[in-house]
């Protein structure tokens, strides 16, 4: 493990791209992650980088890998750089970029998941803008509405 001048421990970087799933609505799709020992919490598609994967190759493979929709990601619309523990319990400082696909079948295909995908990402769902606002369990990234609404105007 890496440590600094102090004796702090420093997180890894995890490079990941996300993908803001939209089909008409707008509706944007996200996966529920029910971990245990953890509060349930909804996610948009995507994940990490493999070993020298730009972050558009990675948003190509993460969204056919979990959704089964083959499609461009277009441009980087945001960047966040989150610190998290991750579902397999280590401590990451996170450089995350988002990318827009827009879909017209809401079909999703979740047979290309992992096995920890499948055990952790039990559920799926379109939801409408306006219940990003109050949802009962946490959503990430917490301004997805506002980057959807920026980014459709």
């Amino acid at each position: 493990m890496n440590v600094a001048a102090s004796g702090t421990a420093l997180k890894r970087l995890r490079r990941s791209a996300r993908l803001i799933v939209l089909a008409p609505g707008p509706r944007v799709l996200m996966f529920r992650y029910d971990i245990p020992g953890r509060d349930p919490f909804w996610v948009t598609a995507g994940g990490e980088c493999e070993p020298g994967e730009s972050f558009e190759q990675a948003a190509r493979r993460e969204l056919f890998e979990e959704t089964g929709i083959t499609a461009e990601p277009g441009e980087q619309i945001a960047r966040t750089t989150p610190e998290f523990v991750t579902p397999e319990g280590e401590p990451v400082r996170a450089d995350e970029r988002y990318f827009i696909v827009r879909v017209d079948s809401p079909d999703i295909d979740t047979s290309r998941q992992t096995d920890l995908e499948q055990a952790w990402m039990n559920e799926h769902r379109w939801f409408a803008l306006d219940e990003l606002d109050d949802w009962h369990e946490a959503l990430y990234p917490e301004t997805l509405r506002s980057l959807i609404e920026e980014h459709t105007a």
